[in-house]
């Protein structure tokens, strides 16, 4: 089996690491293909650069089927591009903050969120709801730290991230989504920490897509989801034009 994880931002640093979180979960058998777009934004940080990541995301997905991938994990909290990647793929396309909300609401009653920067909290909470996990959800805290910064020993990340966790389950959460692809490698030093489950959406959603994949369970294609029709595209995106055919 194949699963293809798509950093959707062009940091290849982040991409190694969310690989390396994806590849520790997965089966026996199973081969984890970490990947980032060759166009988009460093670090996936508002709504512009969202939208701008979304292109190379699909290029990502277009190549994966391609090559005969079998599913796929979409390495933000922000879960662009995922219906659009879900159209093109044949097989399971999993967002990751979708992953780490199902996973979360199976460890107790509520859960909290922790994610980067406060900008990105509504983000976050509007997923929530379109997941149907807004109920459940206590509070979505911010550790004001930049993306790019969560490796960097010395922007203290990792002990914002925990202190942020920590608040949390004392406001009354049972468990903890981590809120961005990037905090993936220190998922369990924080569970250990804060004494309570700790969800990392990377490997959640790596762990989904593969389930999904072995009972033999795909996206449903006939309806909104189907393969896009067949349309010129022109201007930076006449190369998506083929891409938009892959499954037609």
């Amino acid at each position: 089996m194949r699963i293809r994880v798509v950093n959707p931002n062009t940091t290849a640093s982040m991409t190694r690491s969310i690989g390396a979180a994806a590849s520790a979960v997965a089966g026996v058998g199973t081969v984890v293909e970490a990947v980032n777009p060759t166009m988009g934004p460093a670090s996936i940080e508002s709504h512009y650069e969202e939208a701008l990541a979304v292109p190379g995301l699909l290029e990502q997905i277009a190549l994966g089927e391609q090559d005969g991938v079998d599913a796929y994990v979409v390495a933000c909290f922000g879960d662009p591009g995922l219906d659009a990647a879900r159209e093109l793929a044949r097989g399971p396309v999993i967002g990751i903050a979708e992953a780490g909300f199902h996973a979360a609401a199976m460890l107790g009653r509520r859960f909290g969120v922790v994610t980067t920067l406060a900008r990105t909290t509504g983000r976050a909470h509007e997923l929530a709801e379109r997941y149907g996990f807004a109920p459940l959800v206590t509070e979505i805290r911010a550790c004001e730290v930049p993306v790019l910064e969560l490796d960097d020993p010395a922007s203290g990340a990792r002990d914002l991230v925990t202190a942020e966790c920590r608040a949390v389950v004392a406001g009354g959460a049972d468990a903890v989504v981590l809120g961005c692809a990037g905090m993936a490698d220190f998922c369990a030093e924080v569970s250990r920490a804060i004494g309570a489950p700790v969800v990392d959406g990377v490997a959640a959603a790596t762990v989904l897509a593969e389930s999904l994949v072995r009972l033999g369970l795909t996206t449903g294609k006939r309806g909104e989801y189907a393969a896009p029709p067949s349309k010129a595209m022109s201007g930076l995106l006449a190369p998506f034009e083929r891409a938009a055919r892959v499954d037609a």
